[in-house]
């Protein structure tokens, strides 16, 4: 019970942050430090637990990046 109450607060708290940098114009730049506090909360996470929790893998994240640089570099035209 108090697992399901910290994981839910853990996740509001972690999309305050996608929620406000829709509205900023310029991209982020991250530091180390923006990185600490997810990859803390990710290895409290079992592994085998990670797919029902984290619904895009890194492997579907780099195919997103190949098809938008293939998209947006595409020289034959």
């Amino acid at each position: 019970m108090i697992t399901s109450l910290l994981y839910r607060a853990t996740r509001a708290l972690l999309s305050v942050p996608a929620a406000l940098r829709r509205h900023l114009t310029s991209p982020i730049r991250y530091e180390p430090a923006d990185r600490f506090w997810p990859a803390a909360l990710s290895s409290l996470i079992p592994r085998r637990r990670w797919s029902s929790l984290f619904p895009v893998t890194p492997g579907t994240l780099l195919a997103w990046h190949r098809r938008l640089i293939a998209r947006k570099w595409d020289y034959s035209g």
